[in-house]
């Protein structure tokens, strides 16, 4: 839905600043002008005399290889992100216009490069040298307090909520991360550990350094994007009362663990502060698969969270992994009807996946008939990965019947507020454009048919 901006890359971008005589901050999602090779090519020669890409995900990389093979070969070409840092060999063989990978975070790396430090002397980069690809030690990461906020007067556009390229509510959205890395050790967790292995030590921001952060933002909703924005709920209080101090009038979303629940204190703050809605991992609702996964809690302890979370006018979201090991479809079906009777309000549910330094993946390994393909993805002789898809739709669908879509909306408008008076008026308003493009779109994807069946009909 391109809610949200590439926190990462403006990081990136921001810690340039005073070392370049201009930036050029460029989200291809958006730069419909610039998102074809022709057009980016001239505007690269004619503006730019460095080029840093960010590539976060996996997805449509052999697009991105070709594009960036496109560039033009008199520009030095970096590039960094979280694929690009687990897939360093398959980049540089992919891209001979690579000339640098940014292993890790980049903000100290870029500062090294742009200051013309020698590349043997630059941490955390692998390079090209005399048909050599050379890889530098790993660099140390960074202390979160010396990090600059990402300079948002650098993008190009405004982030708001569009539906299949719809505007919804004329909202605005941004995000802001008060703390890096997370105290929990799940065994499931593709972010725990970067691809370089490293565990970044929970490490807080100043809390009036956050506040003041946000205080700046123009958008109207604020995603905290800590992995877990109450590991320090004394802290998360202080946030929660220097936000009301200053009245600043925002909607936030948050990550959070169940611990949540036991502090009702700091809920009511949350609650008195603008927060609106909690993206919560529940993983499983199976003992067995918890106990797996390291989640350090039971169903048990599910429920008695969602009993209290519930007395609260906040939207909750709870994210679910299904095709965990040993795991049985009649395990992974459970999930909806497990999640309709906590009282989530909305679900995610991704399959399991096991990255390069995951504790699961000997498990995974020594179990038989499972598998892990290059990019991570479980699979097993029971259900491929095919057969994972099917049952994640089954799971899909019979929780977001046409009964949870209303239900959702009413506690959006009326319990939760997240959306004012005019603004779900906008969002009624756009209703039919909404539902003729969701037709639309699965009309072209050849499943409109299977789509209506599944959700009025019958689900199997």
């Amino acid at each position: 839905m391109m809610l949200f901006p590439p926190t990462g890359l403006e990081y990136v971008a921001t810690s340039a600043k005073g070392l370049v005589e201009k930036i050029t901050l460029l989200d291809l999602r958006y730069e419909k002008e610039l998102s074809e090779p022709g057009p980016l090519m001239r505007f690269i020669e004619n503006q730019v005399d460095i080029v840093f890409v960010t590539v976060g995900w996996d997805r449509q990389l052999d697009e991105i290889f070709q594009l960036l093979n496109h560039l033009p070969e008199n520009i030095p070409l970096i590039v960094g992100g979280y694929t690009a840092t687990e897939k360093v060999e398959e980049f540089f063989t992919a891209c001979p216009r690579i000339d640098i990978i940014v292993r890790g975070e980049g903000e100290r790396t870029t500062q090294e490069i742009l200051k013309g430090t020698a590349l043997k002397d630059v941490l955390g980069i692998s390079y090209r040298e005399d048909d050599r690809i050379r890889h530098n030690s790993i660099r140390p990461l960074a202390d979160v307090n010396e990090l600059v906020p990402p300079d948002r007067a650098l993008r190009r556009n405004d982030y708001r909520l569009l539906v299949n390229g719809i505007p919804i509510a004329g909202l605005s959205f941004d995000t802001v991360l008060s703390a890096r890395g997370c105290p929990f050790n799940c065994k499931f967790c593709t972010f725990s550990l970067n691809p370089l292995g490293q565990k970044r030590t929970y490490a807080e921001r100043d809390v009036a350094s956050v506040v003041d952060e946000i205080a700046g933002l123009t958008a109207k909703v604020i995603m905290l994007s800590d992995d877990n924005l109450f590991t320090n709920p004394k802290r998360t209080e202080e946030i929660c009362d220097l936000l009301i101090k200053r009245k600043i009038k925002k909607r936030f979303i948050a990550q959070s663990r169940l611990d949540i629940a036991k502090h009702p204190q700091l809920l009511e703050k949350m609650v008195n502060a603008g927060f609106k809605a909690l993206l919560i991992g529940i993983e499983s609702p199976h003992d067995r698969i918890l106990k797996q996964l390291d989640k350090g809690f039971d169903q048990a302890t599910i429920r008695k969270a969602f009993s209290v979370l519930r007395t609260y006018p906040i939207l909750s979201n709870g994210y679910f992994i299904y095709g965990n090991i040993g795991e049985t479809e009649e395990e992974m079906l459970f999930i909806a009807p497990f999640a309709r009777e906590i009282g989530v309000d909305a679900i995610s549910c991704n399959k399991l996946r096991i990255e390069k330094f995951s504790s699961l993946r000997t498990l995974a390994e020594k179990t038989p008939g499972y598998h892990v393909t290059e990019r991570g993805e479980l699979y097993s002789d029971k259900y491929s990965s095919a057969a994972l898809k099917k049952i994640g739709k089954k799971i899909k669908y019979a929780f977001y019947t046409p009964g949870r879509y209303a239900r959702i909306l009413w506690k959006n408008l009326f319990i939760v507020k997240f959306f004012t008076l005019k603004e779900g008026l906008s969002l009624l308003l756009a209703g039919p454009r909404l539902i003729a493009s969701v037709l639309v779109r699965e009309h072209r994807r050849g499943r409109l048919k299977d789509s209506l069946r599944r959700t009025f009909i019958k689900n199997d």
